[in-house]
Protein backbone atom coordinates (compact mmCIF):
# COMPACT_ATOMS: atom_id res chain seq x y z
CA UNK A 1 0.00 0.00 0.00
CA UNK A 2 2.44 2.90 0.34
CA UNK A 3 3.58 2.37 -2.84
CA UNK A 4 0.78 2.93 -4.48
CA UNK A 5 0.42 5.87 -1.60
CA UNK A 6 3.58 6.99 -3.26
CA UNK A 7 2.30 6.50 -7.03
CA UNK A 8 -0.81 8.40 -6.52
CA UNK A 9 0.66 11.59 -4.70
CA UNK A 10 3.06 11.62 -7.61
CA UNK A 11 0.69 11.64 -10.17
CA UNK A 12 -1.49 14.50 -8.38
CA UNK A 13 1.03 16.79 -7.42
CA UNK A 14 2.28 16.74 -11.59
CA UNK A 15 -1.62 17.20 -12.27
CA UNK A 16 -0.95 20.47 -9.75
CA UNK A 17 2.17 21.35 -11.17
CA UNK A 18 0.74 21.32 -14.33
CA UNK A 19 -2.39 23.59 -13.11
CA UNK A 20 -1.09 26.27 -11.76
CA UNK A 21 2.73 26.26 -13.51
CA UNK A 22 1.55 26.08 -17.11
CA UNK A 23 -1.77 26.43 -17.57
CA UNK A 24 -2.36 29.79 -16.89
CA UNK A 25 -0.01 29.99 -19.96
CA UNK A 26 -2.18 28.17 -22.08
CA UNK A 27 -5.08 30.69 -21.53
CA UNK A 28 -2.77 33.10 -22.47
CA UNK A 29 -1.48 31.81 -25.27
CA UNK A 30 -5.40 31.18 -26.22
CA UNK A 31 -5.80 35.40 -25.86
CA UNK A 32 -6.93 35.58 -22.47
CA UNK A 33 -6.63 38.74 -20.82
CA UNK A 34 -4.71 38.84 -17.29
CA UNK A 35 -7.95 39.58 -15.70
CA UNK A 36 -10.10 36.86 -17.22
CA UNK A 37 -7.26 34.25 -16.12
CA UNK A 38 -7.63 35.58 -12.79
CA UNK A 39 -11.21 35.20 -12.67
CA UNK A 40 -10.72 31.52 -14.09
CA UNK A 41 -8.27 30.24 -11.46
CA UNK A 42 -9.64 31.96 -8.43
CA UNK A 43 -13.05 29.29 -8.85
CA UNK A 44 -11.09 26.56 -7.89
CA UNK A 45 -9.88 27.91 -4.15
CA UNK A 46 -13.54 28.97 -3.98
CA UNK A 47 -14.86 25.62 -4.88
CA UNK A 48 -12.06 24.34 -2.32
CA UNK A 49 -13.24 26.70 0.48
CA UNK A 50 -17.25 26.28 -0.18
CA UNK A 51 -17.29 21.71 -0.59
CA UNK A 52 -16.64 21.08 2.76
CA UNK A 53 -20.01 23.21 3.97
CA UNK A 54 -21.92 20.63 1.92
CA UNK A 55 -20.82 17.57 3.87
CA UNK A 56 -22.12 19.56 6.91
CA UNK A 57 -25.63 19.66 5.44
CA UNK A 58 -25.49 15.92 4.37
CA UNK A 59 -23.97 14.94 1.75
CA UNK A 60 -21.83 11.49 2.72
CA UNK A 61 -17.86 11.57 2.68
CA UNK A 62 -17.26 7.86 1.34
CA UNK A 63 -15.90 5.99 -1.39
CA UNK A 64 -19.03 6.65 -3.75
CA UNK A 65 -18.76 10.15 -3.26
CA UNK A 66 -14.87 10.01 -3.65
CA UNK A 67 -15.40 7.88 -7.13
CA UNK A 68 -17.63 10.56 -8.46
CA UNK A 69 -14.97 13.22 -7.57
CA UNK A 70 -12.81 11.13 -9.61
CA UNK A 71 -15.25 11.17 -12.32
CA UNK A 72 -15.47 14.43 -12.35
CA UNK A 73 -12.03 15.51 -12.22
CA UNK A 74 -11.47 13.14 -15.61
CA UNK A 75 -14.45 14.83 -17.34
CA UNK A 76 -13.04 18.36 -17.00
CA UNK A 77 -9.33 17.56 -17.55
CA UNK A 78 -11.23 16.20 -20.87
CA UNK A 79 -13.27 19.17 -20.81
CA UNK A 80 -10.51 21.27 -21.62
CA UNK A 81 -10.15 20.08 -25.34
CA UNK A 82 -13.55 22.23 -26.10
CA UNK A 83 -13.18 24.83 -23.37
CA UNK A 84 -10.34 27.14 -24.33
CA UNK A 85 -12.27 28.99 -27.01
CA UNK A 86 -15.06 30.27 -24.96
CA UNK A 87 -14.44 31.93 -21.18
CA UNK A 88 -17.65 30.47 -19.77
CA UNK A 89 -16.65 26.79 -20.94
CA UNK A 90 -13.56 27.32 -19.48
CA UNK A 91 -15.03 28.61 -16.01
CA UNK A 92 -17.05 25.86 -15.53
CA UNK A 93 -14.06 22.86 -16.51
CA UNK A 94 -12.14 25.34 -13.66
CA UNK A 95 -14.87 24.68 -11.40
CA UNK A 96 -14.97 21.04 -12.14
CA UNK A 97 -11.51 20.57 -11.85
CA UNK A 98 -11.64 22.22 -8.46
CA UNK A 99 -14.67 20.29 -6.67
CA UNK A 100 -12.40 17.18 -8.30
CA UNK A 101 -9.13 17.76 -6.75
CA UNK A 102 -10.64 19.08 -3.27
CA UNK A 103 -12.18 15.91 -3.02
CA UNK A 104 -9.61 13.56 -3.45
CA UNK A 105 -7.01 14.56 -1.60
CA UNK A 106 -8.53 14.75 1.87
CA UNK A 107 -9.61 11.49 1.35
CA UNK A 108 -6.63 10.44 0.08
CA UNK A 109 -4.42 12.14 3.55
CA UNK A 110 -6.69 10.33 5.86
CA UNK A 111 -5.98 7.17 4.14
CA UNK A 112 -2.35 7.54 4.26
CA UNK A 113 -2.52 8.79 7.83
CA UNK A 114 -4.35 4.98 8.50
CA UNK A 115 -2.25 3.07 7.20
CA UNK A 116 1.43 4.64 6.96
CA UNK A 117 0.88 6.92 10.49
CA UNK A 118 2.25 10.45 10.84
CA UNK A 119 5.71 9.36 11.39
CA UNK A 120 6.37 7.58 8.17
CA UNK A 121 3.60 9.88 6.66
CA UNK A 122 6.23 12.85 5.09
CA UNK A 123 8.15 9.41 3.00
CA UNK A 124 5.45 8.69 1.18
CA UNK A 125 4.07 12.76 0.59
CA UNK A 126 7.51 13.69 -0.51
CA UNK A 127 6.98 11.89 -3.96
CA UNK A 128 4.41 14.13 -4.79
CA UNK A 129 6.74 16.94 -4.31
CA UNK A 130 9.23 15.04 -6.40
CA UNK A 131 6.15 14.53 -9.20
CA UNK A 132 5.60 18.65 -8.68
CA UNK A 133 9.57 19.28 -9.61
CA UNK A 134 9.74 16.53 -12.33
CA UNK A 135 6.37 17.48 -14.44
CA UNK A 136 7.75 21.27 -14.23
CA UNK A 137 11.47 20.72 -15.61
CA UNK A 138 10.04 18.26 -17.98
CA UNK A 139 7.22 20.35 -19.17
CA UNK A 140 8.76 23.69 -19.57
CA UNK A 141 10.77 21.93 -22.77
CA UNK A 142 8.35 20.63 -24.69
CA UNK A 143 5.27 23.44 -24.14
CA UNK A 144 5.36 24.74 -27.54
CA UNK A 145 1.63 24.74 -27.74
CA UNK A 146 -1.65 24.74 -25.44
CA UNK A 147 -2.49 20.88 -26.72
CA UNK A 148 0.69 19.58 -25.27
CA UNK A 149 0.11 21.16 -21.61
CA UNK A 150 -3.32 19.65 -22.43
CA UNK A 151 -2.20 16.34 -22.54
CA UNK A 152 -0.14 16.26 -20.10
CA UNK A 153 -2.88 16.92 -17.58
CA UNK A 154 -5.25 15.04 -19.05
CA UNK A 155 -2.88 12.13 -18.47
CA UNK A 156 -1.34 12.54 -15.03
CA UNK A 157 -5.24 13.42 -13.98
CA UNK A 158 -5.69 9.92 -15.88
CA UNK A 159 -2.86 8.14 -14.09
CA UNK A 160 -4.05 9.99 -10.53
CA UNK A 161 -7.47 8.47 -10.80
CA UNK A 162 -6.57 5.04 -11.60
CA UNK A 163 -4.02 4.48 -8.86
CA UNK A 164 -6.43 6.26 -6.19
CA UNK A 165 -9.60 4.02 -7.24
CA UNK A 166 -7.33 1.11 -6.45
CA UNK A 167 -6.42 2.44 -3.56
CA UNK A 168 -9.41 3.19 -1.96
CA UNK A 169 -11.19 0.01 -3.52
CA UNK A 170 -8.68 -2.61 -2.11
CA UNK A 171 -8.17 -0.52 1.37
CA UNK A 172 -11.06 1.59 2.22
CA UNK A 173 -13.88 0.09 1.31
CA UNK A 174 -14.10 -2.24 4.65
CA UNK A 175 -14.10 1.10 6.55
CA UNK A 176 -17.11 2.56 4.82
CA UNK A 177 -19.86 1.16 7.04
CA UNK A 178 -18.03 2.87 10.41
CA UNK A 179 -17.36 5.87 8.84
CA UNK A 180 -21.03 6.43 8.18
CA UNK A 181 -21.98 5.79 11.86
CA UNK A 182 -19.20 8.98 13.06
CA UNK A 183 -21.12 11.80 14.64
CA UNK A 184 -19.85 15.56 12.99
CA UNK A 185 -17.57 16.84 16.19
CA UNK A 186 -16.28 19.63 14.24
CA UNK A 187 -17.34 22.96 15.46
CA UNK A 188 -15.26 25.92 13.69
CA UNK A 189 -17.03 28.34 16.03
CA UNK A 190 -15.71 26.36 19.16
CA UNK A 191 -11.93 25.98 18.13
CA UNK A 192 -12.19 29.22 15.65
CA UNK A 193 -8.53 29.96 16.97
CA UNK A 194 -7.15 27.30 16.22
CA UNK A 195 -8.83 27.08 12.50
CA UNK A 196 -8.06 31.22 12.19
CA UNK A 197 -4.68 30.76 12.82
CA UNK A 198 -4.33 27.36 10.33
CA UNK A 199 -5.89 29.98 7.48
CA UNK A 200 -3.69 33.04 8.59
CA UNK A 201 -0.77 30.92 8.02
CA UNK A 202 -1.86 30.34 4.31
CA UNK A 203 -2.82 34.02 3.82
CA UNK A 204 1.23 34.99 4.62
CA UNK A 205 1.61 32.57 1.75
CA UNK A 206 0.14 34.58 -0.58
CA UNK A 207 3.03 36.57 -1.41
CA UNK A 208 5.02 33.98 -1.97
CA UNK A 209 3.11 32.09 -4.54
CA UNK A 210 2.05 34.76 -6.68
CA UNK A 211 4.32 37.19 -6.42
CA UNK A 212 7.79 35.90 -5.58
CA UNK A 213 9.22 35.63 -8.95
CA UNK A 214 8.34 39.39 -10.18
CA UNK A 215 9.22 40.47 -6.63
CA UNK A 216 12.67 39.27 -6.92
CA UNK A 217 13.07 40.01 -11.11
CA UNK A 218 12.80 43.53 -9.42
CA UNK A 219 15.16 43.27 -7.75
CA UNK A 220 17.40 42.87 -10.13
CA UNK A 221 17.74 39.08 -9.51
CA UNK A 222 17.86 36.79 -12.46
CA UNK A 223 14.96 34.89 -13.37
CA UNK A 224 16.94 31.88 -14.01
CA UNK A 225 17.97 32.55 -10.39
CA UNK A 226 14.74 33.22 -9.14
CA UNK A 227 14.05 29.67 -10.45
CA UNK A 228 16.88 28.03 -9.09
CA UNK A 229 15.48 29.61 -5.28
CA UNK A 230 12.25 27.73 -5.93
CA UNK A 231 13.74 24.23 -6.69
CA UNK A 232 16.31 25.07 -3.79
CA UNK A 233 12.70 25.47 -1.69
CA UNK A 234 11.74 22.17 -2.78
CA UNK A 235 14.63 20.42 -2.21
CA UNK A 236 14.38 21.38 1.47
CA UNK A 237 10.89 20.16 1.31
CA UNK A 238 11.86 16.87 0.29
CA UNK A 239 14.28 16.48 2.62
CA UNK A 240 11.76 17.84 5.54
CA UNK A 241 9.10 15.08 4.26
CA UNK A 242 11.67 12.46 4.83
CA UNK A 243 13.31 13.29 8.01
CA UNK A 244 10.40 14.79 9.56
CA UNK A 245 9.10 11.58 11.69
CA UNK A 246 11.00 11.91 14.79
CA UNK A 247 9.21 15.50 14.89
CA UNK A 248 5.80 14.32 15.03
CA UNK A 249 6.42 11.85 17.69
CA UNK A 250 6.65 15.39 19.72
CA UNK A 251 3.70 17.99 20.57
CA UNK A 252 2.05 18.94 17.26
CA UNK A 253 0.58 22.02 18.77
CA UNK A 254 4.36 23.14 19.70
CA UNK A 255 5.56 22.15 15.93
CA UNK A 256 2.93 24.61 14.48
CA UNK A 257 4.19 27.53 17.16
CA UNK A 258 7.84 26.94 15.80
CA UNK A 259 6.83 26.76 12.33
CA UNK A 260 4.10 29.59 11.91
CA UNK A 261 7.14 31.56 13.52
CA UNK A 262 9.79 30.09 11.33
CA UNK A 263 7.67 31.77 8.79
CA UNK A 264 7.70 35.35 10.06
CA UNK A 265 11.07 35.32 10.22
CA UNK A 266 11.75 33.66 6.50
CA UNK A 267 9.38 36.44 5.18
CA UNK A 268 10.95 39.06 7.18
CA UNK A 269 14.38 38.03 5.85
CA UNK A 270 12.68 38.55 2.05
CA UNK A 271 11.47 41.95 3.61
CA UNK A 272 15.12 42.91 4.62
CA UNK A 273 17.31 42.01 2.45
CA UNK A 274 15.95 40.80 -1.12
CA UNK A 275 19.00 41.16 -3.12
CA UNK A 276 20.96 39.03 -1.11
CA UNK A 277 21.24 35.29 -2.32
CA UNK A 278 22.44 34.22 0.41
CA UNK A 279 19.72 34.78 2.61
CA UNK A 280 17.48 34.39 0.29
CA UNK A 281 18.70 30.79 -0.17
CA UNK A 282 18.71 30.25 3.51
CA UNK A 283 15.13 32.51 3.81
CA UNK A 284 14.46 29.14 1.39
CA UNK A 285 15.66 26.86 3.64
CA UNK A 286 12.94 27.42 5.72
CA UNK A 287 10.21 25.85 3.53
CA UNK A 288 10.68 22.82 4.95
CA UNK A 289 9.66 24.33 8.40
CA UNK A 290 6.93 26.63 6.52
CA UNK A 291 5.18 24.15 4.54
CA UNK A 292 6.03 20.26 4.90
CA UNK A 293 6.36 20.23 8.32
CA UNK A 294 3.60 22.55 9.08
CA UNK A 295 1.33 20.77 6.96
CA UNK A 296 2.22 17.43 8.56
CA UNK A 297 2.02 18.65 11.76
CA UNK A 298 -1.14 20.13 10.66
CA UNK A 299 -3.38 17.80 9.27
CA UNK A 300 -2.02 14.91 11.97
CA UNK A 301 -2.99 17.30 14.91
CA UNK A 302 -6.45 17.68 12.97
CA UNK A 303 -6.43 13.27 12.72
CA UNK A 304 -6.16 13.08 16.36
CA UNK A 305 -8.09 15.66 17.72
CA UNK A 306 -11.66 14.88 15.36
CA UNK A 307 -13.51 11.89 15.07
CA UNK A 308 -14.75 12.47 11.83
CA UNK A 309 -11.03 12.77 10.42
CA UNK A 310 -12.40 12.87 6.70
CA UNK A 311 -14.37 15.83 7.17
CA UNK A 312 -11.37 17.31 9.17
CA UNK A 313 -9.20 16.93 5.95
CA UNK A 314 -12.14 18.87 4.05
CA UNK A 315 -12.16 21.70 6.35
CA UNK A 316 -8.46 21.76 6.55
CA UNK A 317 -8.37 21.51 2.72
CA UNK A 318 -11.08 23.75 2.17
CA UNK A 319 -10.44 26.64 4.74
CA UNK A 320 -7.15 27.26 4.99
CA UNK A 321 -5.59 26.22 1.35
CA UNK A 322 -9.15 27.41 -0.18
CA UNK A 323 -10.01 30.59 1.84
CA UNK A 324 -6.65 31.43 2.95
CA UNK A 325 -5.09 30.87 -0.47
CA UNK A 326 -7.73 33.17 -1.69
CA UNK A 327 -7.54 35.90 0.53
CA UNK A 328 -3.89 35.83 0.26
CA UNK A 329 -3.51 36.38 -3.43
CA UNK A 330 -6.22 39.27 -3.14
CA UNK A 331 -4.48 41.06 -0.80
CA UNK A 332 -0.81 40.36 -1.88
CA UNK A 333 -2.04 41.53 -5.24
CA UNK A 334 -3.28 44.79 -3.66
CA UNK A 335 -0.25 45.03 -1.45
CA UNK A 336 2.43 44.70 -4.54
CA UNK A 337 0.66 47.10 -6.10
CA UNK A 338 -0.10 50.38 -3.75
CA UNK A 339 3.00 49.25 -1.66
CA UNK A 340 5.73 46.86 -3.32
CA UNK A 341 8.24 47.14 -1.36
CA UNK A 342 6.17 46.30 1.68
CA UNK A 343 4.87 43.03 0.17
CA UNK A 344 6.91 40.51 2.46
CA UNK A 345 6.09 42.91 5.35
CA UNK A 346 2.80 42.20 5.19
CA UNK A 347 3.64 37.90 5.44
CA UNK A 348 5.51 38.46 8.36
CA UNK A 349 2.14 40.18 9.89
CA UNK A 350 0.04 36.99 8.94
CA UNK A 351 2.61 34.53 10.01
CA UNK A 352 2.70 35.99 13.86
CA UNK A 353 -1.12 36.45 13.43
CA UNK A 354 -1.22 32.78 13.26
CA UNK A 355 1.43 31.97 15.61
CA UNK A 356 -0.80 34.07 18.01
CA UNK A 357 -3.79 32.16 17.78
CA UNK A 358 -2.19 29.21 17.40
CA UNK A 359 -0.11 29.59 21.29
CA UNK A 360 -3.83 30.93 22.01
CA UNK A 361 -5.51 27.92 21.14
CA UNK A 362 -3.14 25.68 22.76
CA UNK A 363 -3.41 27.87 26.02
CA UNK A 364 -7.21 27.39 25.84
CA UNK A 365 -6.51 23.54 25.53
CA UNK A 366 -4.05 23.19 28.42
CA UNK A 367 -6.82 25.06 30.69
CA UNK A 368 -9.53 22.39 30.00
Amino acid sequence: MPILLSIFYFFYFAVVGVYIIFMPKVLAMSGYSASDIGIVFAAAPLVRFILPFAFIRGLKIDAKTFNLALLIMLVSSLSFYFSLDNFYKLLFSNIGIGIGLSLVLPYMEVISLEEVGKQRYGKIRLFGSVGFVLVALVLVKFLSSPIIALNYFLIATFLTAFVAFIIVKNCHGKKEKEAKEIVNDISLFKDWKLWLGLTLMQVSFGSFYNFFTIYETDFGISLDMTIYLWSFGVVAEIAMLYFQGRFLKNNLLLILHITTFASAIRWFLVYLFPQNLVILFFSQSIHALSFALFHSAAISYLYHTYKHKALAQQFFSGITYGLGGFLGALIAGYVYEVYPRELFLSSTLFSLLAFGFLYLHSKKINNL
